[in-house]
Formats: structure tokens, sequence, C-alpha cells
């Protein structure tokens, strides 16, 4: 059994958290920024925004 890690991806589009999360559950990262990105408009601005100012700064960046 391989371990995985949340890693920050390289392809990203602000620090990488999204596409790190897309990559860690091997789904599409447009899927995860829609969803995330509606999420936050649903619950507010503030708890989404927090969370990945959160991720962004505690997910070590990729090795690769």
């Amino acid at each position: 059994m391989t371990q995985r890690r949340l890693t920050k991806s390289n392809d990203k589009m602000l620090s990488g958290v999204l596409a790190g999360i897309a990559e860690y559950f091997d789904i599409d990262p447009t899927v995860v920024r829609l969803v995330y990105a509606m999420f936050t408009l649903f619950t507010g601005l503030l708890p989404c925004l927090l969370t990945y100012l959160i991720l962004a700064i505690i997910v070590p960046p990729s090795n690769n």
C-alpha cells in the first residue's frame, strides 16, 4: 500500500491548495475549484477564505 500525502500542486492558480486536494482524491482540479467557489458564496467569504489561508500555510509544497 502506498502512502499518500496532501501537498500543494504545481498546477496552481493561487497557492496550489485546491489542486493539491484534487490530486489527493484523484479528481479534476476544476471541479474542486468550482465546489470551493460555490461553497464560499453560499456560506460567506470569511470561513472559506480563512480555511484556505490556513491550508496555504500548513500544507507542504510538492517535491517534484
